[in-house]
């Protein structure tokens, strides 16, 4: 161990001083400079890209999440579920369920009194067991979701999404007209089923796709309106969504064939997927930056080679191994890896505690559903970035530190 460190020192005084060049050599060190540059805006902008995906994606999933149940539960026999109360009592057994409610959805015209009009889906809740599947509660801006259950002798409550009360032009207090597809006889012939709400409450799920469309009624009206007897589908929701698969298809071993379940990862696939192939592709076309750093490190250890061919050619004749220089020229690389990857990440992370902090960045939230988009470094993608830019740097020195070791003292110093 005695004879090791003294070797190391040596080692390494020798790499920081040929980094440190001068004059002639003064391109070598900006060469090297460039390197470190490079490698720290590779390694920046690869972790501000995955902080970008990874919040965004995260983001999405929570209101989506947030928004719908866990896990949907449709009977494939017969108009409807055959006996919801029954059936609800049977899902509440399955291990991880917290929360069970009927639901009914239809599509429909909206008109306001002033005269506007917008297609709705037309969702019909129990509005006290809704609340245990989802965040529809939390999400009230205006009004009582417990206003959709209206007295006999007093007009029909609905609760309608932000954009979609914006678009209609109505508040609270405001007559409503729905128009659905299905058809009633009267005296005079087929006509659309019409019914008149009272507009009750307000919400914002922080989706466009639920706070521009739906309308929440009670689950009877809802039914009527459609001429159903019985709920379309139940809603499940779980202490732990990410066990969603395992429990839809525990649900169905239990309620039988007749059911199908489908969670909100299967509902959701095609999006996540997307969200995550752009999260790689992003990933990888950022990381090209660090093969460039990767690339100056090469050239710059190459032409140190070329230029101190004398220079090594003088260490081995007074005694200096192979792999002593094989070793030089590896920690000038890595010192130059290394200086690149600490400025990446503490640009990155604090780039990114910045941009989260303030929401800097807006995105139209009629495509990406969300105003602004969050940045969230997850500590493996972190791991992942820091080492994949030092393993490269490693890799760049492999090549010029086996050229410098394999010089032949005889040779290099025959002209000199």
């Amino acid at each position: 161990m005695k004879e090791l460190a003294p070797s190391l020192s040596f080692e390494a005084f020798v790499a920081v001083r040929y980094l440190l060049a001068r004059r002639k050599q003064a391109f070598i060190s900006l060469i090297s400079f460039i390197s470190v540059i490079g490698l720290m805006v590779g390694v920046m902008a690869v972790l501000i890209a995955l902080a970008l995906m990874t919040g965004l994606q995260g983001e999405l999933r929570d209101r989506i999440v947030g928004a719908s149940a866990h896990v949907y539960v449709f009977k494939l026999v017969g108009d409807g579920l055959r006996d919801a109360p029954a059936e609800m009592q049977k899902v509440k057994l399955v291990p991880h369920v917290v929360g069970v409610a009927p639901a009914f959805i239809g599509k429909g015209l909206m008109v306001s009194s002033a005269d506007r009009q917008a297609p709705v889906t037309l969702k019909g809740i129990d509005p006290v067991l809704e609340t245990t599947v989802t965040d529809i509660r939390k999400a009230m801006k205006q009004g009582s979701l417990d206003a959709v259950r209206q007295p006999a002798d007093q007009m029909d409550g609905v609760v309608l999404g932000t954009d979609l009360a914006s678009t209609l032009d109505v508040t609270i207090g405001d007559t409503v007209r729905l128009i659905t597809p299905d058809e009633i006889v009267t005296p005079i012939g087929a006509m659309p089923h019409r019914r008149a709400f009272k507009v009750v409450g307000i919400f914002t799920l922080g989706l466009y796709e639920f706070d521009s469309e739906y309308a929440l009624v009670d689950l009877p009206i809802a039914e009527r309106m459609f001429g159903k007897a019985q709920a379309e589908f139940l809603e499940v929701r779980l202490d732990d969504m990410w066990k969603s698969s395992e429990v839809a298809a525990d649900i169905t071993r239990r309620l039988g064939d007749d059911y199908l379940t489908q969670d909100w990862r299967t509902m959701n696939k095609s999006l996540f997927s997307a969200l995550w192939l752009e999260k790689m592709a992003v990933s990888i076309t950022i990381g090209l930056i660090m093969t460039v750093a990767a690339v100056n490190i090469v050239a710059s250890l190459v032409l140190l080679v070329m230029e101190k061919t004398r220079d090594i050619a003088i260490l081995k004749t007074m005694g200096a191994s192979t792999a002593s220089i094989r070793r030089i020229f590896m920690l000038q690389g890595l010192i130059i890896g290394l200086s690149g990857t600490l400025l990446g990440t503490v640009f990155g992370v604090s780039a990114i505690y910045v941009l989260d902090r303030f929401k800097l960045i807006h995105v139209p939230i009629d495509v990406y559903q969300i105003s602004y988009v969050p940045f969230i470094l997850q500590p493996l993608d972190f791991m992942i970035v820091v080492v994949a830019a030092v393993l490269v740097s490693f890799l760049a020195t492999v090549y010029p530190s086996r050229q410098a070791s394999k010089l032949d003292p005889a040779q290099a110093l025959r002209y000199q």
